[in-house]
């Protein structure tokens, strides 16, 4: 009986896994799937904004950061620039990597193709997207082209939706993907427009995410 958990006391059947996208599950929101050969690994979970999200710089210094050039694995990522203990080096990951929100400490910063899923069922506006922006061979069904000016469209989860409870903000948000010495990923919470250019000083959203396996 995969993906089902008998609830014995109600004698009813209850999901394990999340299906709808929005929907509060395991510390979060249910914010789409990522995989390989658009086979799906992990659901990826978002973190609640008011615990969850903060606007925090990259780094403390525009220097190379080994192991963090991942799209991908957010978690080896966050790992990397958290090796160190010091907080004050790499804000925007500490804050990720500390949290513990409904019982599990696992959270951490999204790479750059987990950030766009994220983007993709997310999407607080119904402003036009950045045609330039979108291929992603990490979601779930793979993209191989760019988004059009309507697709993706604004989310159907309504807390989501701008001004809604839960809501990224019309602003720019950091991933974990470095880009060179003096820059990482960034991803715009607006039109979609995906940056390598984003300063690692400059003080951008981050929100945390984490995963289950599928």
């Amino acid at each position: 009986m995969s993906g089902m958990m008998l609830n014995i006391a109600g004698g009813s059947f209850a999901p394990s896994v999340p299906t709808v996208i929005g929907q509060a599950f395991g510390g979060g929101f249910y914010a789409g799937q990522i995989g390989v050969s658009s086979t799906a690994t992990h659901y990826i979970i978002v973190g609640p904004v008011a615990s969850a999200q903060d606007s925090k710089a990259w780094k403390n210094a525009a220097t190379a950061t080994p192991g963090s050039d991942s799209a991908i694995d957010g978690p080896q990522n966050t790992a990397d620039m958290v090796a160190d203990g010091n907080s004050t080096v790499y804000p925007a990951a500490h804050f990720c990597n500390d949290l513990v929100i409904g019982g599990f400490s696992d959270w951490y910063m999204p790479a750059k193709n987990e950030l766009e899923v994220c983007y993709y069922n997310l999407k607080p506006t119904t402003a036009s997207n950045n045609t330039s922006s979108g291929i992603n061979a990490n979601a779930v069904p793979a993209r191989a082209s760019n988004y059009t000016s309507g697709t993706p469209a604004q989310t159907s989860a309504t807390d989501f939706q701008s001004t809604g409870a839960e809501d990224f903000l019309g602003g720019n948000y950091w991933t974990s993907t470095e880009i060179g010495t003096l820059y990482a990923a960034k991803q715009y919470f607006v039109t979609g427009a995906q940056g390598n250019n984003g300063y690692k000083l400059s003080g951008y959203f981050v929100r945390a995410i984490r995963r289950i396996a599928v």
